[in-house]
């Protein structure tokens, strides 16, 4: 009895407020027996459907997968959650099984071939039905997600596409955790000599790190990207910040947690894949249900940036070698461009980052955007002491409406531990729906943000406080959600659209109304403005090399013989300065192989064309705050989901296509 109750903990809504996940309770022993549970009552639901000897109607076909399996779902959210946030041992340990045993259903429902038959006997008669524009887009969805998840297929090539499957679903997570290893097998001892040009925020993180190490009176940095980009933009020693660049670049790239042969690995699984369904590559695959809707549409904005970027970067890469050759540095290297690019912030804008970060402190600039949505959205946030998270570090918000009618749940989980990956993200653990009655939505947000010692409220960067918002965006679009089916929720959207909500909440923090409400004098609120001209080709170049490696290793099949010596040729072809290094080196790239913008990391800028034309509006206005603009943006963008198709949501909102122009201003390309 006590096994079946612990395993209910992950299976059944709580009776805790919000009915949020018992995480106090739940215990790693408890995943494998909650998924066993789960999965075969998932089954049964599908069984049911394929055993009704009714005709197939979307009530009792495509509204009943709607339902089905909602335990296992939970157990799932609940843990992949975990696994990301507050991995351990015992979570790593059972990971690859979960994965399996996950990866196994899911293969085994798209291939059941009367659930596919009457799918798409529906979908055939898709114009008779008399469905509303929701429901034929969740028609047209999964028949096509039947499709391309192999339910087409012969009885061989069904076989080889879920040993595919699973196998793929086995080395993203053995990526996922190599990652995680080779960044915590590593770290940089200091003493106080060595911390020259560190501001303090970042050596008290680092002396309280080296404590709780066994290190006293000694300072440590890891490969968190928040202390690489410590050292790389503040310390003046540059064998120090040059150990930093080739640690953090190297991440899986050899040793003991090399990822090299599981990236071919992982491209040619791929490849194999989307030849079985028919597609000339995987980014062909990856792209038919995105906005671009083919590799040359997403290839053509990439390169449309690429080449006036690249201007820019040659640019502020003169002036900065010129800064360095002052210093007697005649080989300005990777290693040298943060550094000196704050040099030039600090002589030209007198932007000071340490001052920044004095003002931009956490707790601040969560304040901030809960005010901005507040006065974009009525919303409001209180604090809820009463529901635990997944760590101490974890806070809980109860999330309503101006009436005070309650929206959801929001959980944060910002500060850098070596249990959780790296990098930001949003997430849910509930997702809003109206199938059987309203449903809130149960949303979290986690980042890497360094802990300052004896609780005191840690500082941010400017990138870091755009990265709170920028999360923040998405979990507005989650809570905002005001769809009927549990699938079109909040962000379940086209990726090249998931990344616009997000990226347009970032545009509020460097406003100078924000920056004036928490405290920053006006000479500093102008520096961050001036400081953001600055710097914009290296950034475009970092990120845009990334994308246009992703795109051409997944649109190319003979890429997974050599994934790095393509990639290196790809590089080099574009003529990328070697003074800059892409965002994301192929061995540690996980949003490609460990997560789900495989052929697609481009949708952050193909998103950025959305957001900086739709923020367009506001500043057109007159009104970053603008009610009227504000409540469109919620009704037309946010609420929808994936209930209609995305161009139709932005063209609601800004009553004509997107243009890229706005971009190309933001980015100081124009």
């Amino acid at each position: 009895m006590a096994d079946v109750l612990s395993r209910d903990l992950l299976l059944d809504a709580s009776t805790l407020p919000f009915a949020a996940p018992d995480f106090a309770r739940i215990t790693p022993d408890q995943y494998l027996p909650a998924f066993e549970t789960g999965i075969a009552e998932a089954a049964a639901d599908i069984a049911a459907i394929v055993d009704n000897h009714a005709p197939a109607t979307f009530a009792n076909t495509i509204e009943a997968l709607e339902r089905a399996g909602a335990r296992l779902s939970r157990a799932r959210r609940i843990f992949w959650t975990v696994a990301s946030a507050q991995s351990g041992p015992e979570i790593q340990a059972i990971e690859p099984a979960v994965s399996q045993m996950l990866t196994r259903h899911g293969t085994g429902v798209a291939h059941d071939p009367r659930l596919f038959a009457r799918v798409g006997a529906l979908w055939a008669a898709r114009d008779m039905l008399g469905l509303d524009e929701a429901q034929r887009r969740l028609l047209d969805d999964s028949y096509r997600g039947f499709v391309d998840g192999g339910a087409a297929l012969n009885g061989t090539d069904k076989a080889r596409f879920a040993a595919i499957s699973e196998e793929l679903a086995g080395l993203s997570t053995e990526f996922g955790q190599n990652v995680l290893a080779a960044a915590a097998d590593w770290e940089l001892l200091l003493d106080a000599a060595d911390l020259d040009g560190l501001p303090e925020t970042m050596r008290a993180a680092a002396a309280r790190r080296a404590e709780a190490r066994g290190h006293p009176a000694r300072f440590l940095v890891t490969l968190d990207r928040g202390d690489a980009e410590g050292m790389l933009t503040f310390s003046t020693r540059r064998d120090l910040r040059e150990s930093m660049w080739r640690a953090f670049t190297g991440r899986g790239n050899g040793g003991a947690h090399d990822n090299r042969p599981l990236v071919d690995r992982i491209l040619a699984l791929r490849h194999e894949k989307a030849a079985l369904l028919g597609y000339a590559s995987y980014a062909d695959y990856a792209l038919v249900d995105s906005m671009a809707k083919t590799p040359d549409a997403a290839m053509g904005l990439l390169m449309r940036v690429w080449h006036p970027a690249l201007v820019q970067a040659a640019a502020e890469q003169a002036e900065l070698a010129a800064l360095a050759a002052a210093d007697g540095i005649t080989d300005f290297a990777p290693w040298d461009w943060r550094y000196y690019a704050e040099q030039v912030r600090v002589a030209r804008y007198a932007l000071d980052g340490g001052e920044v970060r004095r003002h931009l402190t956490l707790d601040r600039v969560r304040s901030a955007a809960f005010a901005t949505a507040g006065r974009l959205y009525g919303l409001k946030f209180d604090v809820r002491t009463d529901l635990a998270g997944w760590h101490p570090d974890v806070q809980s918000w109860a999330v309503s409406e101006a009436d005070d009618s309650p929206l959801g749940l929001l959980y944060t989980d910002y500060f850098a531990r070596s249990q959780k990956h790296g990098g930001a993200w949003m997430g849910s653990l509930r997702v809003q729906e109206k199938l059987d009655g309203a449903v809130a939505p149960i949303v979290y947000l986690v980042a890497n943000f360094a802990k300052s010692p004896g609780g005191a409220d840690a500082g941010l960067s400017i990138d870091e406080a755009r990265t709170l918002f920028h999360e923040f965006g998405h979990a507005l679009h989650a809570l905002c959600s005001n769809v009927t089916y549990p699938s079109q929720a909040g962000t379940a959207v086209a990726r090249d659209f998931v990344e616009f909500p997000s990226k347009y909440m970032e545009h509020w923090i460097v406003a100078p109304e924000t920056l004036g409400s928490l405290g920053l004098p006006q000479s500093l609120i102008t520096a961050i403005g001036h400081a953001d001209d600055f710097g914009q080709g290296f950034s475009t170049i970092e990120f845009l090399a990334s994308a246009i490696v992703d795109l051409t290793l997944h649109r190319d099949p003979a890429a997974a013989t050599d994934a790095a010596g393509h990639a290196a040729k790809t590089l080099a072809d574009l003529g990328m300065p070697g003074a800059i290094a892409p965002r994301h080196g192929l061995t540690h790239f996980t949003h490609v192989f460990d997560g789900g913008y495989a052929g697609s990391y481009y949708s952050y800028l193909w998103s950025e064309v959305l957001d900086a034309d739709a923020f367009a509006a506001f500043t057109e206005a007159g009104d970053i705050f603008d009610p009227a603009l504000a409540q469109r943006f919620r009704r037309e963008v946010l609420a929808p989901g994936n209930s209609r198709d995305p161009m139709i949501s932005f063209e609601a909102f800004r009553g004509r296509a997107p243009r890229e122009g706005a971009l190309l201003r933001d980015r100081r390309l124009a």
